[in-house]
């Protein structure tokens, strides 16, 4: 393979590789949402009360079940909610089965919460209409707060998918998550220069196994810089000069990501030495087809 140019390469890298369906999960803010539908719109009868602590207290004994719904109104998934003020604090739990409004302290505690968090003002002054739809709005917003998880994945998908396209097939000729003690057992190969001699727990993100050789690959993307990458970049060239040690394996890289041009000295640190390196567009260049062999 000819000489590749870093400062080249590194100037095809992609600021982003989000795909449609990274903004929003819509199918799990839906499913959210109709989990507690019957209690939302038990709770709408309460918008626009004007006796609406009175109101609430009817409902919670004569519909206890609504409690539950409470905390996703202050965008909370957990059941206890802790508060505190000049009156000192309080664990409150919103779970009806376990933990019953079945006295006047409880309904009194219940409403403090709801009057002191605001949630009686949401409810009392129309600054809603419908609770169901306040909720999607809610869980619209804390599944934004699942991109960066959704992001980690979003390379490995992409490096798949041109595996696949290359012509491998799961779970027969390419794994996933496959740790170095899995690998060695499978095809009775010596990788302890890898794990420094058993001691490290090495897993990559994908395997690939032709007749000849086995290619342990490692995928990442980087939005933004840090340390992180420098450190990503000294560990990864110290794993592919190991691998070159052993007959049969080869180390694999595919990165991209703008967050790299932050950290470029030690990207071309790497590069320099490491032939297997690849950015997207390499992927997209079929790259696969002609290095796994």
């Amino acid at each position: 393979m000819e000489k590749r140019n870093f400062d080249e390469w590194l100037g095809k890298f992609r600021a982003s590789i989000a795909s449609y369906d990274y903004y929003i999960d819509f199918d799990k803010v839906y499913r959210n949402v109709e989990n507690v539908k019957v209690e939302l719109n038990i709770l709408n009868s309460l918008i626009g009360s004007k006796d609406i602590e009175k109101d609430f207290r009817a409902l919670l004994k004569k519909y206890p079940e609504v409690l539950d719904a409470i905390p996703i109104l202050l965008a909370k998934r957990e059941q206890e909610i802790y508060c505190q003020d000049e009156n000192g604090g309080y664990l409150y739990q919103f779970n009806s089965k376990k933990y019953p409004v079945d006295s006047e302290e409880t309904l009194d505690l219940n409403c403090y919460f709801m009057r002191k968090t605001g949630l009686f003002e949401l409810l009392q002054n129309h600054v809603i209409n419908n609770l169901v739809d306040y909720v999607t709005g809610v869980e619209t917003g804390l599944d934004s707060n699942g991109r960066k998880n959704r992001g980690g994945h979003l390379m490995e998908d992409l490096v798949e998918s041109y595996i696949k396209k290359a012509g491998f097939v799961k779970d027969s000729t390419y794994f996933k998550e496959m740790y170095l003690k899995e690998i060695e057992s499978r095809w009775n190969i010596d990788l302890s220069a890898l794990s420094n001699q058993g001691k490290a727990a090495k897993r990559f993100d994908f395997v690939i196994k032709t007749e000849n050789q086995i290619y342990g690959i490692e995928t990442n993307f980087y939005t933004g810089g840090g340390s992180k990458l420098n450190e990503t970049a000294r560990s990864y060239k110290m794993l592919s000069q190991e691998a070159d040690t052993i007959d049969g394996f080869t180390f694999v890289w595919f990165t991209d990501g703008i967050g790299w041009k932050s950290a470029r000295g030690n990207l071309r640190e790497t590069f320099d030495v490491m032939e297997n390196i690849y950015s997207i567009d390499d992927i997209e260049s079929k790259i696969m087809r002609k290095i796994f062999k």
